[in-house]
Formats: structure tokens, sequence, C-alpha cells
């Protein structure tokens, strides 16, 4: 199967970086603020959208679906920078029109399983499909809970293209195996659509930007512990909203300040979602100088300043219980590791139906850098005893692991160069430039 992504980039040692950064748009929140959006009554306009692919991918799957999507960009005064605002005119529950042809998600497994439970509810047949690393990704933890709501769901071997034939749902109480924010958004989604309560009882908490953007839109959402709960039938009102910065995005840099002795850098605008934060805890434990400061509650989600600093790194076990709030931090942390910690993770098995298999691909990456790294069944350990020689490595298609190869590259003693590098564009475009401008 041939590669996604072509483009190569080098990565050239660093003494220090420092600076600010703005991220981009929150992924996870901009895909829910879009979706909501196209159900509910009115127009909603969304600022700082995520940029990248995947987001994007969910843009053009409602507009298929006869969502009007206007994108717009503007000059903001006080930064300098490009902001762009998507407008959506909504089309109310159920509202959603017959698709000409296949929902190309791209290789966003979030736009396919959450897109989903919407579709649960429409009186039509769709096909959902996505690029080749999408449809080896399994599906089943979302086909199987909408099935139970009375929908028609069907995926060859559980991965994409999913076939999804809606109509009237049933409202469910459903308790997963495995905690999955994006199967508990479809569950929800559907759910809105019923004429009962549905509830989702995890066995972990995941994050919670489903719960908060419902609100944000008008619905009532009931939290109890680890269970969630929606009244069907309840109609969304469109609104203005401004997404905050991914701070999955942002652990990239805030690991590449703690990476480096003499480095410094805030981030701003950042997402401080509880469920999101695990990261910045982490890299306390880790060694870091982290300082982290809430300034506003915007749409229900907390918003402010991140500042981290190199301090030296310490040896860190992440267990089952830590990697549901850090999943998508995981490469980066290992990454962190080369610069002289060590990080053994177990109860991630997850990562391999990621992008890629993010623990062999990562593994192996880390490795022909020089690093001193093992596979775990459901993990990995990386030890820092060495620094890295660097040299080339495959990003396997994974955003995340171009980004956290080029943190890791940084300490290397020759320049690293990335293959597939251009697979940041899937969630951070530009990611290599603001890299860059933080050197001194």
């Amino acid at each position: 199967m041939p590669a996604e992504f072509t483009m190569t980039v080098t990565v050239a040692p660093a003494t220090a970086l420092q600076g600010v950064v703005r991220v981009p748009g929150d992924k996870s929140m901009s895909h829910r603020y879009a979706m909501l959006a196209a159900l509910a009554e009115g127009v909603t306009r969304i600022s700082h959208y995520a940029p990248g692919n995947d987001c994007q991918s969910t843009l053009r799957c409602l507009e298929q679906l006869g969502t009007v999507v206007s994108r717009h960009s503007a000059l903001d005064r006080g930064t300098g920078a490009t902001v762009s605002t998507i407008q959506i005119v909504g089309r109310g529950l159920r509202g959603l029109q017959s698709p000409q042809a296949d929902l190309d998600c791209g290789n966003s497994g979030s736009t396919l399983r959450m897109l989903a439970g919407i579709l649960a509810a429409h009186p039509f047949t769709s096909v959902l499909t996505g690029d080749h690393s999408l449809r080896r990704r399994p599906m089943t933890r979302v086909v199987t809970p909408l099935r139970q709501m009375g929908a028609g769901l069907t995926a060859a071997d559980g991965k994409p293209p999913v076939t999804v034939t809606g109509g009237p749902l049933r409202p469910v109480a459903y308790r997963p195996d495995t905690p999955s924010a994006q199967v508990k958004t479809a569950v929800l989604l559907a759910g809105l659509q019923t004429n009962g309560v549905t509830t989702v009882e995890e066995p972990a908490a995941t994050r919670d930007h489903t719960e908060r953007a419902l609100r944000a839109f008008g619905a009532r959402v009931l939290v109890d512990g680890l269970s969630v709960s929606i009244n069907g039938g309840q109609r969304l009102t469109g609104r203005t909203l401004a997404v905050p910065g991914d701070p999955s995005s942002a652990a990239f840099f805030a690991c590449a300040a703690a990476a480096l002795p003499g480095s410094f850098i805030e981030m701003r605008e950042v997402g401080l979602n509880p469920s999101r934060t695990a990261i910045f805890d982490v890299l306390r434990r880790f060694g870091a100088d982290v300082d982290v400061q809430v300034d506003r509650i915007d749409a229900e989600e907390p918003v402010g300043r991140v500042r981290v600093r190199h301090r030296g790194l310490t040896a860190l076990e992440l267990t089952p219980a830590d990697v549901p709030g850090l999943i998508d931090e995981l490469p980066v942390l290992a990454a962190l590791a080369t610069h002289g910690g060590e990080l053994r993770v177990t109860g991630a098995a997850e990562l391999r139906a990621k992008e890629s298999d993010r623990i062999s691909a990562l593994v192996n990456g880390l490795r022909a850098l020089g690093a001193d790294a093992d596979e775990l069944p459901d993990g990995f350990h990386v030890r820092g005893s060495r620094r890295l020689l660097g040299g080339a490595v495959d990003a396997a298609d994974d955003h995340r692991l171009a980004m956290a190869f080029a943190v890791a590259g940084l300490g290397a003693l020759e320049p690293t160069v990335i293959r597939g590098a251009d697979a940041v564009n899937v969630s951070y475009p530009g990611f290599f430039d603001v890299l860059a401008s933080l050197r001194p």
C-alpha cells in the first residue's frame, strides 16, 4: 500500500527553544461544534476552527449531507495572525439530507465514529469511508451500540467502510467495555435524536467535550460520576463560539521545552479542560517546571496559558489508570524520555489501533534514531541513557509520530530526517515552521 504522505523534513539538533506559541484550535472540540451546529436550528459561527485535514473532513461530510458551510478569514489586530471562522447553517434534528456519494472521512476516526451516531437516526443509507489508514481501524465499538439502538450498520471485518441505514431509534443504557470519548459521543448524539433517555456509563472517565458542547448549544445533560444521560428530542440553538488551542498540540512544545536545558515556551489561549490536562501534571512528575493558569471560561470550557521550563528529567511509570487521559500524548512523552529520562507505559494497547500501530512504529522509529527502547504488548519502555544519533525515520503516515520524532531529534547528535512529515497536516499544518521559529 503506497504511503499517504511523502514529504521529508530535516530537524537539526537544538541547544534550547524559547518563545510564545498559539497552537491551532482544538480538534476534538472543532469536530463536535461543527456536528452540533449542523443539528442545531439557526446559524453557528466558530472562530479558530482547527485547520488540520481531519476537521476539514468533517466539514466536507456535513456539506455532502446538505449543510451549508461558509469559510471566512480575518486578521486579528491584536496578534497579527489570520483567524479562520466557519459559519454553519443548522438543519435541525434529523434534518440532514441523503448524500449522493460515499462520505470520505479521510484519516479521521473521530469524523467517522461520531457522524455514525448522527446518521443512525436519519431515514436513509450512507457509507462512511476514508483513506487506507482509516480503513484499517476497528469500528466494532461504535457499530455495536448503534445497532442496539435500532440502526442498521454493517462493516466488513469490523472496519470501514461502514454502511449506516438509519431510522427511528430507541434509547439505551450502554456500558462500553473500553473507555472511548468517540463512542460515548456517538451514542449521545444518537440518543439526542430518540424519544427517551439515553445513558452511557463509562468504565473510566474520558474527555467530556461533548457534554460541555451540548450544554453550550442549549441541551440538558446529566452527569453522575461515570454516567452521562441525555433526553432525546431537545432542540439545539446555533451560537457564536471560539475554539481554544488544542492541548494535545501544545503537548509537543511543552515536551520540547522540558527536553532541552535553557528552554522556556509559553503557550497561550490553550484549552484547559480537566479531562485533557493530565499531560501537564505528568510533565511535572517527569521533572519539568510547568505553570498552568486558567484565564476564563468560554462555552463551558476553561481557557488559559501554559508555561514550561526545562528542569531535568527523572524516571516515570505510567499505568493503565493513567492512559485514558494521555492516549494522544504518549508518543511525545516517549520522545521526551530520550532526552535523559526514562518512561515505561503499560495498559495502552489502544495505541495499536490508531493512525498506525503507534507502539511498533514509535519504538522502531526511536530505535532507528539510536534510542534504547523496547516494545511491550500494551506499551513501551524508553530509557534515555544515551544521546540519540540522529538519522532517518518513517512517520508511518501518523501525524503524532511525525511530531514526536521531531521532538526526539532536537537532542540528537546529527540531524533527523523524517519521512512522511506532511502527516502533520492532519492536525497541525505549519508545525515544523513554528518549531523552527523557537530556536534562538
